[in-house]
């Protein structure tokens, strides 16, 4: 199992520098992100699938979303739960 470190005060992302976020949401134990380019990144604890990246895996680092990419979805805008993840795209 991954360790997930929990940060209990403000720390700065660590995104490749190119990325501009438009939007940031976290949950209890997760964070996500859009891009200016409608992509989603995601990371924290996945246990429950909340990542998107079709698994429970947890992580650090942020990672893409590429069944939206996949899909030709462009995300708008995100908002995380405790154990969840929303998102409202444009086709």
């Amino acid at each position: 199992a991954a360790f997930i470190s929990i940060q209990a005060f403000p720390a700065l992302l660590d995104l490749p520098q190119d990325l501009e976020v438009s939007t940031v949401s976290c949950g209890s134990r997760h964070t996500a992100i859009v891009t200016r380019d409608g992509e989603l990144y995601t990371w924290g604890w996945g246990k429950y699938g909340q990542l998107g990246h079709g698994n429970n895996t947890s992580s650090d680092q942020a990672r893409r979303v590429e069944h939206l990419v996949d899909k030709g979805l462009r995300v708008e805008e995100v908002v995380c739960g405790p154990w969840t993840t929303y998102i409202r795209v444009l086709e």
